[in-house]
């Protein structure tokens, strides 16, 4: 049985917006579909409305966005065989079959998509993702930064590169990954990624208090008192184990005067026995 990514917090498969790649070519806008020939007046009901048709593209742009995505990769297989070189099709044929956990084969497009496009990103992404949830943390890392020689202003991928740090357990790479994504977009964390898109994000933990603490502590150095106490209070529910580690931790010294970061870090009260 295959298996869909559903979007859960901090353990999620999910699909981003992304602008075309240096040096790549908008598929999307090459398949703008024509201007309608007639239009009905609201004086003229009888008139027919004539209707672009959806080009192939757009059908199955329209089943991944229904999470049908077997029709998804057979609409994207029909077009990536017209054009086998359209570096687009490849990735998102790719797509299509990751979520299906096809991973041998989206691997396989997304390859052939890097191999069309040298400057495509949102593929070498994507390999990065195979990886990473392969467990092959350093595969993952290489492929990030593949992707981040090509384009700088992605958060996304310093974020995926945290996580694969995080997961390689690098976690002053990791924190230094997040704050670059953060710098690029700060309310980034809170976002859950567009409907449809061509680049992938895995933000699957498995040590999530230490994650939680991590994401605090960026959120702190970005100045961010909201969501640096929203992230700590997550740690301490997770049980972490060093969060009176923030009372001494400079990246903390500006928020640790606020009554709700005390609050968080006081210690538990002793229950006396009976």
């Amino acid at each position: 049985m295959s298996k869909n990514y559903v979007a859960l917090p901090v353990s999620f498969l999910l699909l981003a917006f992304s602008v075309p790649s240096k040096g790549q070519t908008s598929e999307d806008q090459r398949h703008t579909p024509a201007a309608p020939t007639s239009m009905q007046s609201p004086a003229d009901s009888s008139a027919n409305v004539v209707r672009p048709a959806l080009v192939d593209e757009q059908a199955a742009d329209l089943y991944m966005l229904h999470k049908d995505f077997y029709q998804a990769a057979q609409t994207y297989k029909q077009l990536v065989d017209r054009e086998p070189r359209n570096a687009v099709y490849l990735n998102k044929l790719g797509i299509a079959l990751h979520q299906q956990s096809a991973l041998p084969l989206a691997l396989k497009y997304y390859e052939r998509a890097t191999k069309a496009n040298p400057q495509y990103a949102d593929a070498m992404n994507n390999i990065g993702t195979i990886w990473y949830q392969r467990k092959k943390y350093g595969k993952a890392i290489r492929a990030y930064r593949r992707a981040l020689l090509v384009r700088t202003d992605m958060p996304v991928l310093y974020s995926n590169l945290g996580y694969a740090y995080f997961g390689d357990k690098k976690y002053d790479q990791a924190l230094e990954s997040f704050r670059q994504a953060l710098v690029l977009d700060p309310q980034f964390f809170d976002r859950v990624g567009g409907r449809n898109g061509s680049i992938l994000q895995d933000r699957s933990v498995s040590d999530r208090g230490r994650f939680y603490f991590m994401l605090a502590k960026s959120f702190a150095q970005a100045g961010n008192l909201t969501r640096c106490v929203l992230y700590l209070r997550k740690a301490k529910e997770e049980g972490y184990k060093e969060l009176a580690a923030a009372k001494s931790d400079p990246a903390f010294a500006a928020v640790l005067a606020d009554p709700a970061i005390q609050d968080i870090l006081a210690p538990k009260p002793v229950t006396e026995q009976p």
